[in-house]
């Protein structure tokens, strides 16, 4: 479903000169996978997130990326979602005077429409709202108010699994969903990731630093990145020997 294939990617600054972080990765998703990548600080986790998203500011210097038969890198960013790929952030960013709804509404049915599929009347959408809500255990009050704006940050997880839910993607890009959730939050927001994403045609590339999410969503694959690679691959258990051993002595190992 996702080949990634020797690639480099560098952070643009506004002089023109870059910074190397991705440094000849290369992973592959199959459909029914979640497959987790963790590292220390710095490895890359985020930057690779941002560059299957595409996000202005990073450039890939070598390497390719397929999706579901396509060439990723040469989509503008609203294409790969019309094509089935979302990308969950670490920070969920507020946007005022655009409540929820209207926002979830205008990205369906920009995405249906790319896909030669009518719009979904006001009616349907909000049943789907409300199912989608309810996974989360979200109130749908929380829905018409301004995205993310006097949010708690276990909310805005909770919301961006919703948006996740509605846009039905076939391939979610997690970065640090777990970050700043609580204990309940984060059962709650894993048991979403289960009921939306685990299915035989779907696909998640889950990014964490912590073993606690994959408890609840547990991988098929666990991948350690380190220096812009993936360093090592191995199932769940791999996570629970991070976990108990630390970084240095589990990549020692690799």
């Amino acid at each position: 479903m996702l080949q990634i294939d020797n690639l480099h990617a560098e952070i643009t600054s506004e002089n023109g000169g870059g910074t190397k972080i991705l440094n000849g990765l290369t992973l592959s998703v199959n459909a029914g996978e979640i497959h987790a990548i963790m590292g220390p600080n710095g490895a890359g986790k985020s930057t690779l997130a941002y560059v299957l998203g595409g996000r202005p500011g990073y450039e890939v210097t070598e390497g390719s990326v397929t999706f579901r038969g396509q060439d990723l890198l040469a989509m503008d960013p609203h294409e790969r979602a019309a094509a089935g790929l979302f990308l969950g952030f670490q920070y969920p960013v507020e946007i005022p005077g655009v409540s929820n709804i209207q926002f979830l509404r205008e990205a369906l049915n920009a995405q249906r429409t790319a896909r030669g599929q009518d719009a979904m009347s006001g009616g349907d959408f909000l049943k789907l709202a409300k199912e989608k809500a309810g996974l989360l255990k979200l109130d749908m009050d929380m829905l018409k108010r301004n995205v993310n704006v006097g949010f708690s940050g276990g909310e805005k997880k909770r919301a961006e699994m919703v948006q996740m839910g509605i846009l039905d993607p076939a391939f979610s890009v997690l970065d640090e969903t777990d970050s700043g959730l609580d204990i309940d939050a984060l059962r709650v927001v894993g048991d979403g990731i289960n009921a939306i994403m685990r299915y035989p045609d779907k696909g998640v590339l889950l990014i964490t630093h912590y073993q606690r999410l994959l408890e609840v969503v547990e991988p098929t694959h666990v991948s350690i990145l380190s220096k812009g690679r993936i360093v090592k691959t191995g199932g769940p258990e791999l996570a629970t020997d991070l976990e108990r051993e630390g970084y240095d002595a589990v990549m020692e190992s690799a």
